[in-house]
């Protein structure tokens, strides 16, 4: 199997796979008496539909006996409370410096000390959806989250017969040496006085999100957002990715077929709201047959540079998919949105953030009739999504480090799926590397990875800026077009002005004037932020994330050319 559950007693130890700390404290919780498993869809759909406070729609789920509900289903609603985001500031991640893991340790044996009083529920999935790399997870969450954990078995794949076969098929990740995932959550949890219990270890002093995945575990305390979870189990999954030869992606994946039979497979990568599912899931006018991967999660083979997608369903918006929208067939379960009465009386969802910024749901994969889960062909192109007005819509990178470092300076703006901490500027361009804000391992294995593909497997790298260009907003019509004349080799790219290494696609009404002096001065400013980031990571966080020297100059070549 992929990951490992089972031991025999000689394989049982200090030292030996799947036993150190942490995680010895985590998994020990998954066998006690107060522990239900929950088995199957069927289970979790009625524990969540009974669950004090779920709003039982009369919104059928489309097809749902396909994927193991029963045949009149409902879509399910439920709402947290004031806190409609994620929250990065709670993340604590073992090995970064400043982590005091024998203080959170203690965090986590006291919370799991006192969830002895409540009812908890294990339910399990796997995470990665074709042989080549599939993940167990576990999930242990107390009876009241009962919507948290049904959510989170839909969002990932629960085990229907064709996966438990696949998986009990499928090759041992990191050749046996890659253990299940555990992750307890106690979204009732609240900081006690304890003895023993220092809380200064916390960043945030009401929540935690613990993650040891070098241990293959995790502890989330006093968070009720399920985006927390779906993310936290794929940090987990990224991380085992990472030490196994493979490119976390945060981002999405199609695959064109053109007229002539040639294949082109694109990845795009952005933060929620960049543009990011559009590009992805884009038809096109049906002028191409489309396959996609997924519009969210998966991970590339720097190998054979395939791909594989980990989680079957999507976790969107419904700020755009408004009441009687086709799209909303599809849904599976949705949350912090608000419900009303149709004229004849039935429950509908009140979507389009009405109630709160990043109302969410979970659409079955039947919504891309053209899903897949692994795409074969190698990878062609990899687009930075940026949100940086003084990028034109495209353009394009020559150069492995400078590719590579590009992605790791991506610049964009902050969504409504976040939380902030006080004082933090919503409207500030911010940078987060690879827009994926999940990783919690070196910047620089990520930087070695992308680097290789575009240096010894070929991939081209672009930027595409899905934002404003200078005050015009570059419209969806526009970076669609785009992507069209490059997938088409239409796109002719040509030198732009002193870059030695960056190529422009003129594109109408967005052609920069290189010899306007304001809009070259905050080009430059933008590459120096770049640089500037670059050198912030040779200091931040003891240089943990400090990149090797040919990124610095690959960048730094930029803004010397500006001069």
């Amino acid at each position: 199997m992929s990951t490992k559950a089972y031991y025999p007693i000689n394989e049982i130890g200090a030292g030996k796979t799947g036993f150190s700390k942490t995680r010895s404290i985590i998994e020990a919780a998954f066998y006690g008496n107060n522990v239900v498993k929950v088995n199957t869809l069927k289970e979790a759909y009625e524990l969540a539909k009974n669950s004090p406070g779920t709003v039982v729609t009369d919104m059928p789920v489309y097809r749902g006996e396909e994927f193991g509900l029963e045949r009149d289903a409902k879509v399910l609603l439920f709402n947290d409370g004031a806190i409609t985001g994620r929250y990065a500031a709670a993340r604590r991640i073992a090995g970064e410096p400043g982590v005091d893991c024998a203080a959170l340790d203690k965090v986590a044996m006291d919370a799991i000390y006192e969830a002895r009083w409540k009812t908890m529920y294990h339910a399990e999935v796997y995470v990665g959806l074709d042989p080549e790399f599939m993940v167990k997870a576990h999930l242990l969450i107390p009876e009241g989250e009962e919507n948290i954990m049904y959510s989170w078995m839909l969002n990932f794949q629960y085990m229907s017969d064709d996966y438990v076969k696949m998986y009990k098929n499928s090759q041992p990740v990191g050749e046996g040496k890659e253990a299940d995932v555990y992750i307890f959550s106690d979204p009732q949890w609240a900081p006690a006085s304890t003895p023993g219990v220092d809380y200064s270890c916390l960043s945030d002093p009401q929540t935690l999100c613990y993650f040891n995945t070098d241990q293959n575990c995790a502890c989330i305390l006093g968070m009720r957002y399920f985006g927390e979870h779906k993310k936290g189990t794929l940090t987990m999954a990224w991380a085992i990715a990472n030490r196994n030869g493979y490119a976390a992606c945060h981002g999405g994946q199609k695959e064109y077929t053109l007229a002539d039979g040639s294949k082109y497979v694109a990845s795009v990568y952005g933060l929620s709201g960049s543009g990011k599912s559009t590009i992805t899931h884009a038809k096109h006018n049906g002028k191409y047959e489309i396959k996609v991967l997924h519009d969210d999660a998966f991970i590339i083979n720097t190998d054979t540079c395939a791909s594989v997608a980990l989680e079957p369903t999507y976790f969107d918006k419904t700020q755009d998919y408004p009441a009687g929208c086709d799209d909303n067939k599809f849904l599976l379960t949705s949350m912090n949105n608000s419900a009303t009465l149709d004229e004849d009386g039935n429950i509908q969802l009140v979507t389009e953030d009405i109630r709160n910024g990043n109302g969410r749901a979970i659409k079955s994969k039947l919504w891309a009739p053209n899903r897949v889960d692994k795409i074969d062909e190698p990878v062609n192109a990899i687009f930075w999504i940026m949100k940086d007005p003084t990028i034109p819509p495209v353009v394009k990178l020559k150069g492995a480090s400078l590719a590579s470092v590009m992605g790791a300076t991506l610049a964009t703006k902050r969504s409504t799926a976040e939380r902030l901490a006080p004082g933090v500027d919503p409207n500030k361009l911010v940078v987060v590397p690879y827009a994926n804000p999940f990783r919690t391992y070196p910047l620089a294995d990520d930087y070695e990875k992308f680097k290789k593909l575009v240096e010894e497997k070929n991939v081209d790298c672009y930027i595409i800026n899905t934002g404003d260009f200078m005050g015009k907003k570059v419209q969806p019509k526009d970076t669609l077009g785009i992507l069209e004349a490059i997938v088409e080799k239409k796109a002719e790219f040509k030198p732009w002005g002193p870059f030695t290494d960056i190529e422009i696609f003129d594109w109408e009404g967005f052609v920069p004037d290189m010899n306007d002096t304001n809009y070259v001065e905050q080009l430059k400013a933008r590459m120096n932020d770049r640089v500037n980031e670059i050198k912030a990571f040779e200091t931040k966080k003891d240089g943990y994330d400090k990149l090797p020297a040919d990124a610095l100059e690959a960048i730094q070549k930029v803004v010397d050319e500006l001069k």
